[in-house]
């Protein structure tokens, strides 16, 4: 396989996983569902959904701790889908890489 050919097929890969990646959209959540954060493939947060029964004036710290968690729960699951699709993209184009 000649160099200029790998190069356009690398450059196809990247502008598809560019796409895949802006479209994808991943849920974390905390709490038992009481916190949640949608956030798309390049880790921007889409959405926070907070239930009010989590909102304590009086205990705002435990508030925070949730948002954190929900939103290291959505980052976790988008690095996870990202994975998944580069190591799937790499296996078809560099076979044993996976």
């Amino acid at each position: 396989m000649n160099i200029e050919k790998m190069m356009q097929q690398a450059q196809a890969m990247q502008g598809k996983v560019q796409a895949e990646l802006k479209a994808l959209r991943k849920k974390g959540s905390a709490g038992g569902g009481l916190v949640s954060i949608e956030m798309s493939g390049e880790k921007e947060v889409l959405s926070v959904s907070i239930d009010p029964s989590a909102v304590d004036a009086s205990d705002v710290e435990t508030l925070q701790d949730l948002v954190l968690a929900a939103l290291r729960d959505a980052s976790r699951q988008v690095d996870e889908a990202v994975r998944q699709k580069t190591s799937a993209m790499l296996g078809g184009m560099l076979p044993g890489m996976r």
